[in-house]
């Protein structure tokens, strides 16, 4: 299978969540001076991807304002209650008809650099891979990238998460890109968010 992946590719940052555990809108903490989501979509505009879409529903105002000025798109999820899978799912399908591949990646993993971004866009670039996914020692998490071929895999009603179900589906015509495991890091509870501080700072 080949994807042609030339041409621009998209990115969706998932931001719809509403950081149950983190006991206050996590997107909206401060990270090397500026929120978390402001710091996610701009490594994604960094990296080149275009456009970048962003994902709201949970206080969508607020997030809204945390990233005023950067040149994005943005949809709101009515359904995000329902799951992740339903921000994916409408992030994918607001992605316009000229990109031929979109990055889809998670705003709370703030380890995710803007050169992983970039390396994931170039193994598709290289390998014309339909897929290329992003594995943290024996995990495979976002960011990962989707051609084009396998948006409409995302309108159906099986799989949750950021494309479990295509991963499955499509291991073997994918390329996977190895991390640290630490760039798994997510910001899920307060303690996560002390640890990711100190780390920076470091």
């Amino acid at each position: 299978m080949s994807s042609e992946c030339r041409g621009p590719i998209a990115g969706v940052v998932l931001a719809a969540g509403t950081s149950t555990r983190m006991g206050g809108n996590k997107l909206l903490l401060e990270l090397d001076g500026e929120p978390v989501i402001r710091r996610a979509v701009g490594r994604a505009i960094d990296a080149g991807l275009f456009p970048v879409i962003v994902v709201l529903s949970f206080e969508a105002d607020r997030v809204r304002e945390a990233f005023w000025g950067l040149p994005q798109r943005e949809v709101v999820n009515t359904e995000f209650e329902a799951g992740i899978n339903t921000s994916v799912r409408l992030g994918i399908a607001a992605v316009p008809d000229q990109p031929i591949a979109a990055v889809v990646m998670l705003p709370d993993m703030p380890f995710v650099t803007t050169s992983m971004l970039e390396t994931l866009m170039a193994r598709c670039r290289e390998t014309d891979a339909p897929l290329v996914i992003s594995r943290y020692g024996d995990v495979n998490a976002p960011p990962m990238l989707h051609g084009r071929e396998l948006f409409p895999e995302f309108e159906g009603p099986d799989g949750e998460g950021c494309g479990k179900h295509i991963v499955r589906r499509y291991r073997d015509d994918a390329v996977v890109v190895e991390w640290d495991p630490a760039a798994l890091t997510d910001l899920d509870v307060p303690e996560d968010y002390e640890y990711v501080k100190a780390e920076l700072t470091v």
